[in-house]
């Protein structure tokens, strides 16, 4: 599969007259078309909805496009809750999965209505107490096989070595424990592999969920409302790599439920999503221009964009395509590491990557970039996090986020002494 940035070298070059280099951009055409396909492809089910992963992108511009298409808000923390809250979200339209969560979280999210999805039996009494006493009557549990995920097509993970979920015996045991403290309606989660490109993973995982949904409710009589497949549903990063089909992840999701649960009697359980990287990722990307050269023992492009933009092939050694913008149809017969400005080697968006000639000036699309990349962004080195700029459906440039200023960088110095001789 060819990969054909969304924007053209000609509205780069309008952009960057008003909003200069690096900067994130977002596809709001490609965000609709997709988001509306995840709607369609579980339209099956009554209840359905799709969670979106608030850590992969936390713009609120773009999850409020989201939650034109039904789509409500997976948090993790605070300040994903108060954002969440702050687009119009509200109740069981969020879903708060946290691990090792701080009690005022579990106050916060319980005051909103937000489903509270425990990662831990131990963590009951704790928000029990956090909630002033009382549990709300609406709780899911995260859960941990153990050993390790296998799928037939090489697909494996090792939910044994997560430190998220419990084992099958604590689901038992926590649901009776709920039930017990007045919890009255129920969940079950679980992500068990990440970035899977394969139309296999949810219904795999759903046969999972869905063989312990019937099992929970034999065991403990508990009133099972929902299973959330969380993510892992993952995109084709890769050029050589096919990309997954949402409606035939779909189709065979609906056909592990009617074969398990509705056979059970169990075919009001609605079905939940926590997608981040498949509702955004393709459609973000990372626009950086080329502003040195080297040629040492390796021949080195150095662009205007770092690691802190775009963590991840420093992180991860993950791979993300690069277009050189207006080369698209030039040969790619030389071979650079593009690299940032950051006092570490590993700041490298490519390393022995064959592109087209790379001139002073060029400006490169790093693919993508909409999930996890601008999100995962940091200070080091003093350096400023980007701009992020919707690319909307009638060709205009609209800005959801300003780029960090060195005033921002220094505020949280305010009251001290070094503040006021800041040349800001």
């Amino acid at each position: 599969m060819q990969k054909v940035p969304f924007i053209t070298k000609s509205k780069v070059e309008e952009i960057v007259k008003e909003y200069p280099t690096p900067f994130h951009i977002y596809d709001e055409k490609g965000i609709r078309e997709n988001a509306k396909a995840v709607k369609e492809a579980f339209s099956w089910n009554p209840g359905f909805r799709e969670y979106f992963a608030v850590k992969a992108t936390p713009n609120p511009y773009l999850m409020q496009i989201l939650a034109e298409y039904g789509c409500g808000a997976d948090c993790s923390s605070m300040t994903e809750l108060m954002l969440s809250k702050a687009i119009g979200l509200s109740g069981e339209q969020i879903m708060f999965s946290s691990n090792d969560t701080p009690a005022e979280e579990y106050t916060y999210a319980n005051e909103m209505g937000a489903i509270i999805n425990l990662d831990d039996i131990t963590h009951i009494d704790f928000c029990e107490e956090a909630c002033g006493g009382k549990l709300p009557e609406t709780m899911s549990c995260r859960y941990n096989p153990g050993g390790v995920f296998r799928m037939s097509n090489g697909i494996m993970d090792n939910p044994g070595d997560s430190k998220y979920g419990m084992t099958p015996e604590q689901m038992v045991q926590a649901y009776k424990i709920l039930m017990d403290k007045g919890v009255k309606h129920f969940g079950i989660h679980a992500f068990l592999a990440s970035n899977t490109v394969t139309n296999e993973y949810y219904p795999v995982l759903a046969g999972q969920l869905f063989e312990l949904a019937v099992k929970l409710k034999e065991e403990t009589g508990a009133d099972i409302r929902f299973i959330n497949l969380s993510g892992g549903v993952g995109i084709p990063y890769r050029p050589e790599e096919e990309p997954n089909d949402i409606y035939v992840i779909g189709k065979g999701v609906k056909e592990a439920y009617e074969k398990i649960l509705t056979l059970a009697g169990m075919g009001d359980v609605a079905i939940y999503t926590e997608m981040g990287r498949f509702m955004m990722g393709p459609y973000g990307g990372l626009v950086t221009k080329a502003i040195h050269e080297k040629h040492i023992h390796k021949e080195y492009v150095g662009v205007d964009a770092c690691a802190v933009n775009l963590m991840r092939p420093a992180m991860y050694g993950a791979y993300h395509h690069i277009t050189v913008l207006g080369k698209e149809d030039a040969s790619c017969d030389h071979q650079y590491d593009v690299a940032g400005s950051l006092c570490e080697n590993n700041d490298k968006f490519a390393i022995d990557r064959m592109l087209p000639e790379i001139e002073m000036g060029d400006y490169l699309f790093i693919h993508d970039t909409g999930a996890h990349g601008f999100s995962m962004g940091y200070n080091y080195n003093g350096k400023l996090r980007s701009a992020e700029i919707l690319l909307k459906e009638d060709g205009s440039a609209e800005l959801i986020r300003r780029a960090e200023t060195p005033k921002d960088y220094f505020a949280t110095f305010d009251g001290l002494n070094v503040y006021g001789k800041l040349d800001i």
